[in-house]
């Protein structure tokens, strides 16, 4: 068995009325703390300021997002996410927080495409208003039957992240929803 890193679903994508494409090795850390405290330190250390609610901010090669009151998650180059793990955890010595790489744990998706388009392929899988959600907005809610969080980067273009343990059936149900015919004109 090999030691090297392969992401969820290697070159997985569907094109038909939005692009739907594994996106591969990504790093992601999740910081649980008191996000007031934990600010300064985030900030230091990412590059990015401390989001606002449901938002993502870029930082120094890498995002954070709001995930929960005490949640981020860092989305940053997969070869640093152990470096992104320690580093938080030094800036944030003597504060109650945790701080895990969890890149081998979930896999993301891009979908790409004209926007209402985009939205309506979201809004057949998700009961979150696809209409409503802006770029620069993380929400998570479900894909189907799974937990997943979505934003918009651009009008014409979608992230979605869930975990790596369900990231065919998340595929699959994106690429179904995308499939040509199915268009319903609503966004």
């Amino acid at each position: 068995m090999s030691d090297q890193a392969v992401s969820a679903l290697p070159g997985a994508e569907a094109t038909g009325l939005v692009t739907v494409r594994e996106m591969g090795l990504q790093g992601m850390v999740t910081l649980r703390a008191d996000l007031s405290a934990a600010a300064r330190a985030v900030q230091r250390v990412t590059g990015a300021a401390m989001p606002g609610v449901r938002r993502i901010e870029a930082g120094k090669g890498c995002s954070v997002a709001w995930m929960s009151p005490d949640e981020l998650l860092i989305l940053c180059d997969r070869a640093g996410a152990d470096r992104m793990v320690f580093d938080l955890t030094e800036a944030l010595t003597g504060q109650h927080h945790v701080a895990v790489n969890v890149s081998d744990a979930r896999a993301m998706f891009a979908l790409e495409g004209a926007p209402g388009g985009l939205r309506d392929v979201l809004s057949k899988v998700t009961p979150a208003d696809m209409g409503a959600l802006v770029p620069g907005e993380m929400r998570r809610t479900r894909l189907a039957q799974v937990p997943a969080a979505i934003w918009f980067e651009a009008e014409g273009a979608a992230r979605v992240i869930c975990f790596r343990s369900v990231a065919r059936y998340v595929f699959d149900v994106l690429a179904m929803s995308a499939r040509p015919g199915g268009a319903v004109d609503y966004h």
